[in-house]
C-alpha cells in the first residue's frame, strides 16, 4: 500500500535530519560571521546616534568638581621706575636730660687758656676804686693795671692767644705791645725793650713771647724793670689777676 507523502517526508526527515541540521548550523556560522566582520572594519555612523530605546538623559557630572587647583603663580607687578629714597642720617641720641626740649645743645666752647706774662713780685696791683700811692708822681692816685717785677731782658709772654692789634712807642709807658683776644677782651704790655719780635695783625698762642722786658719806663721810673700789664672787657678795666692762674 502507498503511503502519504507527509509521512514519506517525516521519515527523510529522520534519516538524514543530522545532515540537514548541521549544514543549517554551518550556514548560520558563516552569515554570522560574515556581518560579524563588515560591521568591524565599517567605520562609524556620522552624527548622534538614537538611544535604543527610550528619552532618558543622563546629566553630565559637574566638571568643577574635578577640576584641579590652579597652582600658576599671579604675575609680579612691574618695578616702579622711582628712584629709592636716600637714607637719611640718624640724628645724634640725646640724653635724658635733652629728650622732649626739642633741641640739642651746641657743645660749650673750651674755656680759654691764660698765664702769667712774667714770674716775678707785683709791685703795683690793679686798683680803680680805691686811690693808691704813685712813687714816680708822689701822689695818690687809681692804677688801672698790674706792675711785675722782672729782670730787664726777660722774656714777655702772651696771657692768652689773640691777634696782635698795636705796637708803638709811649712817652710815658715805652715800647707797648697791644692784643686782641676776641669777645671783647684786649690786652697791653708796657715797659717793654725796642723793637719786639711782633707786628701787627700777626698771630700768637698762649705764652707765645711778645718782647722782652725792657728799662723802666718815664711813667713809673720810680720802679725796678717790669712789665705793666692793663686788660679792659667791652672797653671797661679789669684786674689781670681776675684771670691769670696761681702761681
Amino acid at each position: 500500500m502507498k503511503r502519504p507523502w507527509t509521512e514519506r517526508l517525516g521519515d527523510f526527515v529522520l534519516g538524514r535530519g543530522f545532515y540537514i541540521v548541521l549544514v543549517l548550523c554551518v550556514a548560520a556560522i558563516g552569515v554570522s560571521g560574515y556581518y560579524l566582520m563588515h560591521s568591524v572594519g565599517s567605520p562609524a555612523p556620522e552624527g548622534p546616534t538614537k538611544p535604543a530605546a527610550g528619552t532618558a538623559v543622563v546629566p553630565a557630572p559637574d566638571s568643577s568638581a574635578f577640576a584641579k587647583p590652579q597652582t600658576e603663580k599671579p604675575p609680579a607687578a612691574a618695578p616702579s621706575a622711582k628712584p629709592a629714597p636716600k637714607p637719611v642720617p640718624a640724628a645724634p641720641e640725646q640724653s635724658a636730660d635733652q629728650k622732649g626740649k626739642g633741641e640739642v645743645p651746641s657743645p660749650k666752647p673750651a674755656p680759654a687758656a691764660y698765664t702769667w706774662p712774667v714770674k716775678g713780685e707785683v709791685l703795683r696791683p690793679f686798683s680803680v676804686e680805691t686811690l693808691s700811692y704813685d712813687r714816680t708822681m708822689g701822689d695818690w692816685r687809681v692804677h688801672a693795671g698790674l706792675d711785675i717785677s722782672a729782670v730787664e731782658g726777660t722774656l714777655v709772654s702772651a696771657m692768652r692767644g689773640g691777634a696782635v692789634h698795636d705796637v708803638y712807642e709811649d712817652d710815658m709807658m715805652g715800647t707797648t705791645v697791644v692784643l686782641d683776644h676776641g669777645d671783647g677782651m684786649v690786652s697791653a704790655y708796657s715797659g717793654l725793650a725796642a723793637k719786639p719780635p711782633v707786628a701787627v695783625g700777626d698771630t700768637v698762642d698762649t705764652g707765645s713771647t711778645i718782647g722782652s722786658v725792657g728799662a723802666s719806663p718815664m711813667g713809673e721810673s720810680a720802679l725796678t724793670p717790669h712789665v705793666h700789664v692793663s686788660l679792659t672787657v667791652d672797653g671797661v678795666d679789669r684786674d689781670p689777676m681776675d684771670y691769670l692762674p696761681p702761681k
